[in-house]
């Protein structure tokens, strides 16, 4: 079991039980789908730092809202993806990464997940 696992399980376990109570989330995505999300791509430092602020946030005295992950990522430059890309086949997409401001150092990017990938695990 590697460490992103350790973390993730007891979220699913949240999840699992959650499912039987009223929806009482004020963002999109839920609060444990963001930590899960944030647990996937994040250091678990970062991540349990930006859980733990998304979690204070989800009461009352907040708006709520549309609120997508943040992760740092350098893409792969183009002659490395075409040397090292000799897959040929169907690619399951579960997440999409959208930059968030488009400049030369696009280091940071939302996570989107795809709806296709809900209806393949569900």
């Amino acid at each position: 079991m590697n460490l992103k696992n350790f973390y993730i399980a007891p979220i699913k376990g949240y999840q699992y039980i959650s499912k039987m109570l009223p929806g009482s989330c004020r963002y999109y995505p839920t609060c444990s789908e963001y930590a899960k999300w944030q647990f996937e791509f994040n250091a678990p430092h970062k991540a349990l730092y930006a859980s733990s602020l998304r979690i204070l946030r989800c009461n009352q005295f907040f708006e709520g809202g549309i609120e997508y992950p943040l992760v740092v990522y350098c893409p792969a430059t183009i002659s490395s993806v075409l040397t090292f890309n000799t897959f040929c086949g169907k690619i399951n997409i579960d997440y999409w990464l959208v930059p968030k401001t488009i400049d030369k150092n696009n280091t940071y990017y939302y996570i989107l997940k795809d709806f296709d990938a809900i209806k393949r695990t569900t």
